[in-house]
């Protein structure tokens, strides 16, 4: 497969970036996946019930787009995008349990543990991780990527996805929960939380593009600032979002006195700052020509999603 990514100038072509971008990376979900009926049949339900219950599937196409912006093909993108998802897709998976955030609903239908139970939930989520792995690992996959760039893209994952980055992440979540922290260290958290697997993602994507050393530092540029933009965003939409917006229900940051940007620095000044990293994360790829469009137009589609 060799789908070059193309240009886009107007939100509707946006959409059906957005649209075609997941349709490929379903169709491909699905295929390196298996069927829910395979055995044992209840995990293998449990796993496609969270993977394919929806969601704008952001960082596996931020993975494509890196890609695509550095002159790279698709087809060499498509075992990290799925890798990505099923990665992001076990944290929520997770996420959601009683044990952390006690979730009922995620994109609009029940979590998980309350289809399938506790149990299966958690071994739903190990096999997506390590599915995903198996996956980033397997030499049939990559027809013409050379090997030691497979490997960095396993690394890159790796690091976003463990105690560096996104679990990290969630257990200094948990630790600062009722405890206030200034702005700094909530950037550290977040940065972990949410930014780190967004990074890996465009990282992960331009390496597999083909990215050479500057145009990686750029895009790393970029993915920092919009992987905080991210979560400001989140943030904003669990205070003024609804449960048809957000899949799930709102409020719950202030109930459980979580350190958010709103609650920190109030809403007003939230937008400001989601708005001037979505300015500078354009501005850290003012070197790349069209091709980097959907990462610019995805930058500024992260602001306006909870619309």
């Amino acid at each position: 497969m060799k789908t070059k990514i193309r240009d886009l100038k107007t939100d509707s072509s946006l959409m059906l970036y957005l649209d075609e971008k997941r349709t490929l990376l379903e169709e491909n979900l699905l295929r390196l996946l298996g069927r829910p009926e395979q055995y044992p049949r209840t995990l293998y339900q449990a796993m496609h019930y969270s993977l394919f219950a929806g969601g704008k599937r952001i960082r596996p196409i931020l993975a494509i787009a890196a890609a695509g912006a550095v002159g790279g093909e698709t087809g060499a993108v498509i075992p990290v995008a799925v890798a990505i998802e099923m990665i992001h897709t076990y944290s929520l998976i997770h996420d959601d349990l009683p044990a952390m955030d006690d979730d009922d609903l995620r994109r609009g239908k029940p979590t998980n543990h309350k289809v399938f139970g506790e149990a299966t939930a958690i071994l739903a989520g190990d096999a997506l991780l390590t599915t995903a792995f198996s996956i980033l690992s397997d030499p049939a996959l990559y027809q013409a990527t050379p090997p030691d760039r497979v490997l960095e893209i396993i690394h890159e994952i790796g690091l976003g996805s463990g105690p560096y980055g996104m679990v990290g992440g969630q257990q200094m979540d948990i630790e600062s929960e009722g405890k206030g922290i200034g702005l700094k260290r909530l950037e550290q958290l977040h940065g972990k939380k949410t930014g780190a697997l967004i990074q890996a993602s465009v990282r992960a994507g331009g390496i597999a593009g083909g990215a050479d050393g500057a145009q990686l530092l750029a895009l790393t540029r970029y993915a920092a600032k919009v992987g905080l933009a991210f979560q400001i965003a989140d943030d904003i939409l669990d205070v003024e979002g609804s449960i048809e917006v957000a899949g799930k229900a709102t409020g719950k940051d202030i109930v459980r006195n979580k350190n958010t940007y709103p609650a920190l620095i109030g809403l007003d000044e939230s937008r400001a700052l989601e708005k001037g990293l979505v300015a500078e994360a354009i501005e850290a790829l003012h070197e790349f020509d069209e091709g980097a469009d959907p990462l610019r137009m995805i930058a500024g589609y992260i602001v306006e999603r909870r619309s």
